[in-house]
């Protein structure tokens, strides 16, 4: 735009203005009676080129003329990031791991209320304490877990694009909120796409063929987007088959907004301009330009010192310029930034819930559910705290605070010698050492201040451990992985306990047999010496704020532990394909897996036992298009109250290409009293049987018969069926 056309705008917003306040009429854009569009395009029109580039820089500028100023983003995966305590949750995986849609909705509830309430808080006392960050989230994480050995396992939902996806449909919805017009929070989704190995990750390429991309890598991604609703996406620093994720124009655009029809925005990652221009060795106004153009809406400081000069050159077209900044104004509208701050339907949420009595009820409860029983064999579990006068609390986990990346304050946390001596009281002697370290390496810029067990001398600590464990009951013992194991940036260089944990847990395990192994990890733990020896083993994940309080509830029979795993735990490393292999087929997942695993994907015991009924279909036949109910009856046969988690796997018998052994398609996790029956439906449509074709380049249904199979596990199926689909 040149100097006379700027000039003639001034005057014209100067004309308006005037007229506003002589008539008492809000400009358009101000105007909560309009509709969201005209309010967007309204201001659009009134923005300087300079003044744009100024909106699309995540930590830009402030508008002046309009008092605009950058939202900043923050972080809330499992608690909001806040220089203040907030409410902590199990990590990602972790509540991944409760198969439980419904909870993870309230937990995101949770973590919307507490953004909500620290950003009321500063609205309505400008000088209160703490951040003061705008409502735009970046969380979810729902890259895939195909890679076991990666650093930030801890931050994503599991291996299924399935579960993954459900899950991300419900913790996106309960983030957002269900007012039609307002949102509550923007939740963005994490990294898209085909992004989850730390090693040299701004300069990666994923080769990736058309099907598993559509197949694997993208299907909860679109859930999340078209049912979830999700504001908006963050391009991953990675490439695609050649080509830079945030210059992708084939996945920002192409898939994300014209196949999806997403219409909120794309950021990029931090310093994702930067990763390009050092890879490609381009300008950062060619980095920018190729950026927009492709379909990245938003991003770091180069977005607004590149975008006027990228316009008047020809490199980037305003009327993309002006897509861009339409998607990201329309979210900002929507979450009520230029309204009169009362008008929203969030603005009563006070500072008060933050960390409150009842959100940390509802991290007890997801550090309960999380919990899985991987083995229990002679019914060692639950302990009777009758009978168990001394027992042992061991290892360098069990009077540890584990956090993750993204976490900010915390208030008060529960360990797991803590929970136990609250839950055991004065009648029972509850002794600690922790035996050795976790035996990880530091990262050189630590995410969170957790402080590992330091141990003088390796020799001593494990002889008192050793001693210890002799003279007690029985024994808890606490092992896994921290920050030292597992950390953005930080990939895990083993599956096996680091350090000398598996030494401490065989030494302790001669020396008292009555041994719980208690695994605190984020990843999968390839431990085949403690599945075949140990008789009871519990995987309690990040527990949270509230972990020690949860897992004293599992122990001592409280709770009844209902948690099954998001992935595979593999056999031994030998099992695990390469990091650079994208295609699934290769032998990732429980899907493809080569071999039997250590643990099956959707495995978890209980302390009762649960029957399946037969498996019966509405209809033994449907074409593409349509869809079958199928339902079983199960029932608690045991004594104890306790969930079940049913799942309802498929398989091909018959097909052109290779698919799944078994192919998660539902699941449901219900409560059922002793010698209760409850029906579980599964609705599957015919578009569920699919697979992505690459000479049509869509997902098509080849006719055939299919197996329906509904179990307990993806390795303990109870109930099966066949449908014919024409």
């Amino acid at each position: 735009m040149n100097q006379p056309l700027i000039l003639a705008a001034l005057a014209v917003l100067a004309f308006n203005r005037v007229q506003a306040q002589e008539t008492n009429v809000p400009a358009p854009y101000l105007d909560v009676n309009r509709p969201v569009n005209e309010r967007v395009a309204d201001l659009i029109s009134r923005l300087t080129l300079e003044e744009k580039a100024k909106l699309l820089n995540h930590r830009g500028t402030t508008v002046a003329r309009f008092n605009i100023r950058a939202d900043q983003w923050n972080q809330c995966l499992n608690g909001v990031l806040w220089n203040r305590p907030t409410t902590l949750f199990p990590i990602c995986l972790g509540m991944s791991a409760t198969w439980d849609t419904n909870l993870v909705h309230a937990v995101a509830t949770v973590l919307s209320d507490e953004a909500r309430a620290i950003y009321n808080g500063w609205h309505l006392d400008p000088n209160a304490p703490g951040e003061h960050k705008g409502l735009i989230y970046r969380a979810p994480v729902i890259n895939i877990e195909r890679n076991p050995y990666w650093g930030r396992n801890h931050e994503s939902w599991g291996e299924d694009p399935w579960l993954v996806g459900r899950m991300a449909v419900s913790y996106v919805q309960g983030l957002q909120g269900n007012d039609p017009q307002h949102l509550k929070i923007a939740a963005t989704l994490k990294h898209y796409a085909v992004n989850n190995v730390e090693t040299d990750r701004h300069s990666l390429n994923a080769v990736v063929s058309e099907r598993m991309l559509h197949e694997y890598w993208l299907p909860h991604f679109h859930d999340a987007v078209v049912e979830g609703g999700a504001c908006s996406l963050m391009a991953s620093y990675n490439a695609i088959n050649g080509v830079h994720n945030n210059m992708n124009q084939l996945l920002l655009t192409d898939i994300l907004k014209h196949d999806w029809q997403h219409q909120g925005f794309v950021v990029s990652d931090l310093g994702g301009v930067n990763s390009m221009m050092k890879d490609m060795n381009i300008t950062v106004e060619e980095a920018v330009a190729k950026s927009i153009m492709a379909g990245c809406d938003f991003s770091d400081k180069q977005f607004e010192e590149e975008i006027p000069t990228a316009v008047r050159d020809g490199q980037l077209t305003e009327a993309r310029l002006n897509d861009a900044l339409r998607r990201v104004l329309t979210v900002r509208m929507r979450l009520g930034e230029f309204d009169p701050f009362a008008a929203g339907p969030y603005a009563g949420i006070s500072p008060a819930v933050i960390d409150s009595p009842a959100h940390r009820a509802v991290a007890l409860r997801a550090a309960q559910e999380s919990i899985v029983l991987l083995k229990n064999s002679g019914g060692l579990l639950p302990l009777d705290p009758v009978k168990v006068k001394r027992l042992a609390v061991i290892g360098p986990l069990a009077d540890a605070r584990l956090l993750n990346n993204y976490n900010g304050k915390t208030g008060a946390m529960v360990t797991a010698l803590q929970g136990i001596r609250e839950r055991v009281g004065a009648g029972v002697e509850v002794v600690l050492a922790p035996g050795c370290d976790v035996g990880g390496t530091p990262p050189k810029k630590p995410k969170n201040g957790a402080a590992e067990v330091a141990i003088a001398d390796p020799v001593a600590a494990l002889a008192d451990a050793v001693k210890l464990a002799q003279s007690c009951d029985a024994v808890i013992l606490c092992v896994g992985t921290d920050r030292t194991v597992e950390q953005e940036g930080h990939d895990r260089q083993t599956l096996g306990l680091t350090g000398r944990q598996e030494e401490l847990v065989q030494a302790v395990f001669a020396a008292n047999p009555h041994t719980v192994v208690v695994e605190m990890s984020a990843g999968p733990l390839t431990v085949p010496w403690i599945k075949d020896n140990i008789p009871a083993v519990l995987q309690a994940w990040w527990g949270g704020e509230e972990a020690g309080h949860a897992l004293a509830g599992v122990l001592f029979g409280d709770v009844n532990p209902g948690g099954r795993l998001p992935a595979t735990v593999y056999a031994s490393e030998a099992q695990v394909p390469p990091q650079n292999e994208y295609d699934i087929t290769k032998g990732f997942t429980y899907m493809y897996v080569q071999g039997e695993p250590l643990f099956p994907f959707g495995h978890g015991l209980s302390y009762t036992t649960f029957k399946y009924g037969g498996l019966k279909l509405s209809a033994d036949q449907i074409r593409a298009n349509g869809s079958v109910t199928a339902t079983v009856d199960i029932t608690n046969t045991g004594a104890r109250a306790g969930d079940e988690v049913a799942q309802l796997y498929v398989h091909q018998e018959q097909c052109s290409v290779k698919r799944p052994v078994k192919e998660l398609r539902g699941f449901q996790r219900l409560t059922l009293q002793p010698g209760e029956t409850r029906t579980v439906s599964f609705i599957l449509p015919g578009a569920k049987l699919s697979f992505w074709d690459e000479k049509t380049h869509g997902f098509i249904v080849e006719p055939g018969t299919f197996d329906l199979m509904v179990g307990s596990s993806s390795a303990d199926i109870r109930a099966t069926g066949k449908l014919q689909v024409e």
